[in-house]
């Protein structure tokens, strides 16, 4: 017989844990959970890739609607009577420039375009070539003329640097074009912006200007 104060001896060998049953409601609030889930993960998947169409259709239209800097490209120019000891006296130069819109959609309001001609840094004459104009889209426009007399100032001392520049096969000048913008596409105008063209150029001995200069572009800033 067991004695009253001997407790029973549990056998732990072999012994499994209990298997838990869960209710009803554990399993409706598990399934609740992963719908959840689901749920959400769908809604982050749609918005992302809404996100992802709005991203890429915004930077194709910025593409399209993105304008381009007017083009200025040195067509002609010539110094006659380059060769001529006293041809300062009478010194003119004849240019063609052109001016581009190469934009689909956008046109250009232009304010007066000052046109000034340097030598060795130094500038030896200018003038306006055009008053303010709309230039249309897919446009291009030519700025042709003659600078001489008040408009163009050569020393003797500078046409005979001229002449010997001549002599060693070209006369390097610097033709810069300055101006105030604004882009126009439909109804919307943009601000002003100022913008500057310099194109380096050389006129050759046959008193007109290097081939290789011919239609050269210039390179344009906004300052």
């Amino acid at each position: 017989m067991r004695h009253q104060n001997e407790l029973p001896v549990r056998s732990t060998a072999g012994d499994h844990p209990m298997k838990r049953h869960h209710t009803a409601r554990y399993y409706a609030h598990r399934v609740k959970e992963n719908l959840t889930t689901r749920v959400s993960k769908l809604i982050c998947a749609i918005f992302l890739t809404l996100l992802f169409l709005v991203g890429v259709i915004t930077f194709v239209l910025w593409l399209s609607l993105r304008p381009h800097r007017p083009r200025f490209f040195v067509r002609e120019l010539s110094i006659p009577g380059l060769g001529q000891e006293n041809g300062f006296a009478n010194a003119k130069i004849i240019f063609n420039v052109t001016a581009r819109n190469s934009n689909q959609n956008f046109g250009f309001y232009y304010d007066a375009i000052q046109m000034t001609v340097n030598y060795q840094d130094q500038s030896i004459g200018g003038e306006t070539l055009a008053l303010p104009f709309y230039q249309e889209p897919k446009n291009t426009t030519i700025l042709a003329g003659v600078l001489g007399g008040d408009s163009l100032r050569v020393t003797a001392g500078q046409w005979r640097q001229f002449m010997a520049d001549r002599s060693r096969g070209a006369v390097a000048f610097s033709i810069e074009l300055s101006s105030t913008i604004r882009f126009k596409i439909s109804t919307w105008e943009s601000k002003h912006h100022r913008i500057r063209a310099t194109c380096p150029v050389a006129v050759g001995a046959d008193e007109s200007l290097l081939t290789t200069d011919r239609d050269k572009r210039c390179q344009v800033y906004f300052i």
